[in-house]
């Protein structure tokens, strides 16, 4: 089996078209279909079968497309650690979220420029369910997304072809405003229940702020009243300065004049950053430099 064909399959059964798989890898209809069908014939059963105007995987085709998934990823390790001590050499694309990337990626920027100048890397600012789409596509070689533990189904879990593995943890608390700030004492439930009738913030890309603030106002016996979403943290700021609403913000980051984070505590609210790559691509040179020196 031409394991140079597999891709073609991989991508019918994430796209569920031969259009949108020749798109995606920049080819014809037709050099699908006739790689499709050799690959097929290599395999002896039938991979596609009619549905309307279009096709779709028979069984044997999306047990074969998982399997494709495993193949192709060890294809790659083995590929990269032909020459696992020569001088890495290659662009790392990553996105994610924008406190990741300044606290985790800028700060090895400027070493990697002077230390590893063959080693190039592109940046691109995303919420996590973007990046790991990304990723998912083979857009991007790293994806830094987090979640909250409070609520660890804010994102999905990554497919079998991912693999992830933990950066760093951030405790995260209420913002509100700082000049009428009640002094609340006691649990979070006790914190948040004191902004019952106050409008919330949430994020306009992630919904995991939003059930992180639904879960611990459940706790306090309310349904708050999302009204704002922002996705940076400045705009959060100056939402909270207007008195248009409150929202979590990072505990350990400094913050405005006007803005006043109160501790979460039973439960602490805990942000967890993580780095994804697709399986197999940790072992290739430059990406295995980044992830070192990311941890």
């Amino acid at each position: 089996m031409d394991t140079r064909r597999l891709p073609y399959l991989v991508e019918l059964a994430r796209l569920g078209s031969m259009r949108a798989v020749a798109e995606t890898l920049q080819t014809s209809t037709s050099s699908v279909s006739q790689q499709i069908a050799a690959l097929a014939h290599e395999a002896g059963v039938p991979l596609v079968e009619p549905d309307g105007r279009r096709v779709r995987l028979t069984p044997a085709g999306r047990r074969l497309a998982g399997h494709a998934v495993e193949i192709l990823a060890a294809v790659d390790s083995a590929r990269h650690d032909l020459d696992p001590h020569g001088d890495p050499a290659g662009t790392v694309r990553v996105a994610g979220f924008a406190t990741a990337v300044r606290r985790s990626l800028m700060p090895i920027v400027a070493a990697f420029a002077d230390e590893h100048p063959r080693v190039r890397l592109t940046i691109r600012e995303h919420e996590p369910t973007e990046a790991l789409a990304l990723l998912d596509a083979d857009a991007v070689d790293l994806a830094l997304v987090y979640d909250y533990d409070l609520a660890p189904s804010a994102i999905t879990p990554p497919p079998s072809a991912l693999t992830r593995g933990p950066l760093w943890e951030a405790r995260w608390g209420l913002g509100v405003p700082g000049e009428d700030a009640p002094a609340v004492a006691g649990p979070a439930a006790a914190v948040v229940g004191a902004y019952r009738d106050h409008d919330w913030i949430g994020n306009s890309r992630n919904r995991a702020d939003e059930d992180v603030e639904r879960l611990l106002a459940s706790t306090a016996g309310f349904e708050p009243r999302m009204t704002h979403e922002a996705d940076s943290l400045d705009l959060v700021e100056d939402l909270v300065v207007a008195g248009l609403g409150v929202g979590l913000l990072p505990v350990d980051r400094p913050v405005r004049p006007g803005v006043r984070v109160l501790e979460l505590r039973d439960p602490q609210v805990r942000l967890r950053c993580r780095a994804v790559t697709r399986r197999g691509r940790a072992s290739w040179p430059p990406l295995a430099l980044v992830l070192g020196a990311l941890r």
